[in-house]
């Protein structure tokens, strides 16, 4: 029974998290589901976008945490190999 109760509540504090435009630095961490260390760094290398309004806490735009855990797409391969094949069509004979 409770750990029915956690699941819930964990659930719950995730759709929370989802909800707000603007999360704290455990919150952001939580979202991404990286470390606080690793979110440090990525912060430490101005590797991420995050406002520091006092000059103490740091927070961050959940639409540009979406955005950067969205980076780099691996396309599947019928879309890469659809690609291909319209490359190829449309430069027959450019050779």
């Amino acid at each position: 029974m409770e750990n029915i109760i956690e699941e819930r509540l964990e659930r719950i504090e995730k759709m929370l998290l989802s909800q707000k435009n603007v999360l704290t630095f455990p919150e952001a961490a939580a979202y991404m589901g990286i470390s606080h260390s690793h979110l440090y760094k990525m912060t430490m290398n101005n590797s991420i976008s995050y406002f520091k309004p006092r000059g103490k806490m740091i927070y961050f735009e959940r639409e540009s945490l979406e955005n950067e855990l969205l980076q780099n797409r691996i396309a599947p391969v019928d879309e890469i190999e659809a690609k291909a094949s319209t490359y190829v069509a449309l430069n027959k004979g450019r050779a």
